[in-house]
């Protein structure tokens, strides 16, 4: 049997982390089967459905590098479909057309309530021949059987047996003709040739009803694998008071995608002991016989230490990559300045996100407008100027710019004026960087260039002159 999962994600609003997670497992599923894996958009929600969340969920998939081998396919441009398949169940005494009007349910629901029944409909419409009238507007129902299980062999949660007396008759049309969620998704799961469904454990009540369906339109339903949602750090359901949970809340708080793909799997997932996965590795061993059937819950501190350990291993001109939009975001561009990869080479082990990299390199590319205050006041005194200027004069003279030589300047600088080394590398790091923070001394010489460092210098000794005098 060839394989095919897919991921249908309804386009209310951006790709959430449990869902991008659903998409990680269906993906991998399909990779490690030789098989095909779908993407679908369920926009069959009119009124909060949206093309700004499609973008978001088709941009989230290719940052997280999810490449789906079909589609998307749009619920909206199938409607002629639908409509033919419900014509087809009609036909065939599988749904019939059900006059009932809103008071009338609701009284229904209501007198259910009070004696303590499960709501459901109570099929009255199931066996009528005619309308009341011949314009009474109508929903479609679907003909339930009214005895009989459904039995689900869920991959995650086991036999699930749902007795058919819990179901009602499902309206699969509205009034208006438009199909309803869970005949969609049947209709396309039987069109695509879907053998495989993974989703989030809240659908698992819509399961019976859709294999009555499918089973009603002679069709094998799927397998099923139904995983538990995600938790906060605090044990309780994800929301947004958890702070991100959309996909690219991440790509800007400075993930690589490579990180948060292996902090996904990791949640419900496991091989071993083992934390660090590449792609490759997820796909020869991911199975859904390992998803765990407890829910996961978010941890941060892993998820920065995943993101650490791939910006420090993976090579300086992806990470780089993925740093020059994070510059971007604040006003650089990268070409005017080092190159990034060199950037990275030198920051990456000091910090654990790329905003927190890009946020420190920006100085690379832009002279500082002002100094820290608290800097400038303990560094840029009157007794730097001198180091300063010495330092100016030297560095003026070297014609290998390169950090080994460019350190030992900096060195008889200090040896020549009998100072310690950060009585001269501190003052020059603020004239350089505006502030008292960044990577040695050296390096961040070497990165600006020797034209640029000069500028820098000159500009640090005027603010001495005209903000500390010579006392």
């Amino acid at each position: 049997m060839s394989i095919k999962s897919r991921f249908a994600p309804s386009p209310t609003g951006d790709l959430h982390i449990g869902g991008a997670r659903t998409a990680l497992f269906s993906y991998l599923f399909a990779r490690r089967h030789g098989g095909s894996f779908v993407l679908r958009i369920e926009d069959t929600d009119l009124e909060r459905s949206t093309a700004e969340s499609v973008n978001a969920i088709l941009e989230a998939m290719t940052w997280l590098g999810l490449e789906y081998d079909e589609g998307p396919f749009y619920q909206t441009q199938r409607f002629d479909r639908y409509r033919e398949v419900i014509g087809t169940l009609l036909e065939q005494g599988k749904a019939y057309r059900c006059y009932c009007s809103r008071e009338r349910l609701d009284a229904l629901r209501e007198e259910q309530l009070e004696k303590k029944i499960k709501p459901r409909y109570d099929g009255h419409c199931r066996d009528r021949t005619a309308p009341p009238s011949p314009d009474t507007p109508y929903v479609v129902r679907f003909r339930n059987p009214l005895d009989g299980d459904v039995v689900i062999d869920d991959k995650v949660h086991g036999r699930v047996v749902i007795s058919n007396t819990e179901l009602d008759d499902l309206v699969i049309a509205r009034t208006d003709g438009s199909p309803t969620y869970n005949f969609t998704v049947v209709v396309d799961d039987m069109d695509m040739g879907i053998t495989h469904v993974i989703r989030g454990d809240d659908h698992l009540n819509n399961t019976p009803r859709q294999i009555n369906i499918l089973e009603a339109l002679d069709v094998t339903p799927p397998v099923y694998a139904h995983v538990p949602m995600i938790l906060g750090e605090d044990g309780k359901r994800l929301s947004k008071r958890h702070g991100a949970v959309g996909v690219m809340n991440y790509r800007d708080a400075g993930y690589l995608p490579e990180a948060v793909l292996n902090y996904l799997v990791r949640l419900g997932w496991s091989h071993g002991d083992q934390e660090i996965f590449s792609l490759a590795e997820m796909v020869a061993l991911f199975d859904i016989e390992d998803l765990n059937a407890k829910a996961s819950s978010l941890n941060v501190s892993k998820l920065d230490w995943l993101n650490q350990h791939y910006m420090k291993t993976l090579s300086p001109a992806h990470v780089a990559r993925h740093l020059s939009w994070h510059m971007g975001q604040r006003g650089v561009d990268p070409s005017e300045g080092p190159r990034l990869e060199d950037v990275v080479e030198i920051q990456r082990d000091r910090y654990k996100t790329l905003a927190e990299v890009a946020d420190n390199s920006v100085a690379f590319y832009r002279r500082p407008a002002e100094y820290d205050e608290k800097a400038a006041r303990k560094n840029l005194k009157a007794a730097a100027k001198e180091p300063l200027t010495e330092l100016r004069r030297d560095l003026t003279a070297v014609e290998d710019w390169r950090r080994e030589q460019l350190h030992l300047v900096v060195q008889a600088v200090a040896e020549r004026l009998e100072l310690k080394l950060g009585k001269v590398a501190q003052p020059l790091r603020v004239a350089l960087v505006g502030g008292p923070v960044s990577p040695t001394i050296d390096s961040t010489l070497e990165l600006l260039g020797q034209e640029e460092a000069l500028v820098r210098i000159d500009a640090a000794l005027a603010w001495i002159e005209a903000n500390a005098g010579d006392a």
